[in-house]
């Protein structure tokens, strides 16, 4: 299938609302040049005191496979993940509603899709562990954060993250933000370089989405505005 490698820009809003957690992709590169430019875009993202936490690890081609290649080594082997050490927790330690029941709607939602059962544990594994490899995208993206940097870089570094979603969105290009990576930060920062001076923040999936894939056809709901927000006078 032929991609676009020039589209025209969305409006601010058509890019944030068509954003989505694309799941297969294509697998076209994409220009290093279009890379460049919305990782610069997203630089434009608010940070405390301008101090500007990101830093970005762009893995494609053979640098993708070998960090693939390690970390699906690891995630094969019950010994070796039991003795990963993620660096923070991602999830709540204690699930309530509504939380827990928007978590098991995304969650079934796509393996219905794929036609996955909840006896089929085999089958939901293979799927959940497609995020090592990047879900086939010609790009993958590791984001770390200085290790002496606290919660409030950790905040600038979230609206960081949009931007670069929010960018590629623009472009016409798919992404996926990627907590799976949380616990191998010591097996990804062998493979790329850097130590306990840096934490994983997460990984991501850059590319252009597979319109034939069935899982790229989930869309997850949101809250209507008049439950989360309360306007006051």
């Amino acid at each position: 299938m032929a991609v676009d490698l020039s589209p025209g820009l969305m409006s601010a809003d058509e890019a944030i609302t068509s954003r989505r957690s694309i799941r297969a992709f294509l697998p076209e590169s994409v220009p290093q040049a279009m890379i460049e430019e919305l990782l610069s875009v997203a630089s434009r993202a608010p940070s405390g005191s301008n101090i500007q936490p990101w830093k970005v690890y762009v893995v494609q081609g053979e640098s993708k496979d070998k960090l693939v290649e390690a970390v699906t080594r690891v995630s094969a082997s019950p010994e070796l993940v039991a003795q990963l050490k993620p660096a923070y927790t991602y999830y709540p330690k204690t699930w309530k509603p509504p939380f827990i029941d928007r978590r098991r709607k995304v969650g079934w939602g796509l393996y219905d899709l794929l036609g996955l059962t909840r006896e089929n544990k085999e089958g939901m594994k293979a799927q959940h562990d497609k995020n090592y490899s990047f879900f086939g995208a010609p790009v993958g993206l590791i984001f770390t954060v200085d290790a002496s940097l606290e919660q409030g870089s950790w905040l600038d570094y979230g609206m960081f993250i949009q931007s670069v979603m929010i960018a590629a969105r623009a472009r016409g290009l798919d992404t996926c933000p990627q907590a799976a990576f949380v616990s191998y930060g010591e097996v990804i920062g062998e493979v790329l370089g850097f130590g306990a001076e840096e934490v994983l923040v997460c990984g991501m999936a850059l590319g252009w989405a597979d319109p034939a894939a069935v899982e790229n056809g989930l869309v997850t709901e949101r809250a209507p505005v008049e439950e989360f927000a309360k306007f006051l006078s």
